[in-house]
């Protein structure tokens, strides 16, 4: 039996997926590559939805692949009936096998650190599940949760969103950390006020510790030199190693380096931060059985 996946009166999910991909990738060309198709068929694909949904979905004018407002509103949509179709797909194989299926997590750099243990004792658990961990802005996962994209996600936050639940599920600290050559590397501590003259290794993400350190040099009248800014905690970590600079880091993600005696974690008492990190998941909609069973495993 042949299901015709047609939603909007007509639209056909798989003319909707022609769209999407010329919109992520930004190229005729290289969308059907990806799709596999000639570009002449891709462009038919998508002339035949703009007739169908009576609206220019690009602007025709432009050098690069831009998108009308009309076309960012179907994109919006087509990522939800994709979303779907996905949710649709993998919960009927778990009906017939909860052992299959597929998990898929959203976290940024540094709180992928605290999923490794948890996806260890899961995958020994269920070994056929699929688990895919999406690399994201930290900002952005509440959203990508709430619309239906991820399932559940790892924050250090706790996200202001009736929407979404969110449990503690650890509890880290901020380490100022510095080369074992560094001149304060033989000391237990240093009040801020000794930081003034250092070179600061800052990570180029936006996020409420970042800002914690700025509040914490300001209010004490110390000057924060952000000379180096890089975009992961592990090109930070290299740097210090190197003695090119010092740098605030989750503990979680130098507590190897420090127990080889590569880093040296010195206390600033004037910034003693608490780093909880966030378990978030839908709080009305239904998660998937690989989904709930992670959670369970992670809460109990």
């Amino acid at each position: 039996m042949v299901i015709s996946r047609r939603y909007n009166d007509g639209v056909e999910l798989s003319t909707l997926r022609v769209f999407m991909t010329i919109a992520s990738e930004r190229s005729f060309s290289r969308a059907a590559v990806k799709l596999s198709r000639t570009q002449p068929a891709v462009s038919l694909a998508l002339q035949r939805l703009e007739n169908e949904l009576g609206e220019q979905l690009l602007d025709r004018l432009a050098k690069d692949v831009v998108l009308t407002d009309a076309g960012r509103t179907v994109l919006d949509y087509a990522r939800r009936f994709q979303s779907l179709e996905s949710e649709m797909l993998n919960s009927i194989t778990e009906l017939r096998d909860r052992a299959a299926g597929r998990l898929a997590i959203g976290a940024n750099e540094s709180t992928t650190l605290y999923l490794l243990r948890h996806i260890e004792r899961y995958r020994g658990l269920y070994p056929h599940v699929k688990v895919q961990v999406r690399r994201s802005f930290s900002s952005r996962i509440p959203d990508e949760i709430a619309d239906g994209n991820l399932e559940l996600g790892v924050i250090s936050y706790r996200p202001r969103d009736e929407r979404l639940l969110a449990t503690v599920i650890f509890t880290d600290s901020l380490a100022f950390v510095v080369s074992p050559k560094h001149r304060l590397a033989k000391r237990k501590q240093a009040p801020i006020s000794e930081l003034g003259e250092e070179t600061f290794i800052a990570h180029n993400v936006l996020s409420p510790y970042r800002e914690l350190v700025l509040r914490g040099f300001r209010e004490n009248g110390v000057p924060l030199h952000m000379d180096i800014e890089m975009p992961t905690v592990e090109t930070i970590r290299r740097m210090v190693e190197a003695n090119q600079g010092v740098a605030f880091l989750p503990r979680m993600c130098v507590e190897q380096e420090i127990a080889e005696k590569r880093l040296v974690a010195v206390r600033v008492p004037e910034i003693e931060v608490e780093r909880k990190i966030y378990l978030v998941q839908p709080a009305k909609r239904a998660v998937s059985y690989a989904a709930d069973a992670f959670l369970k495993l992670v809460m109990g």
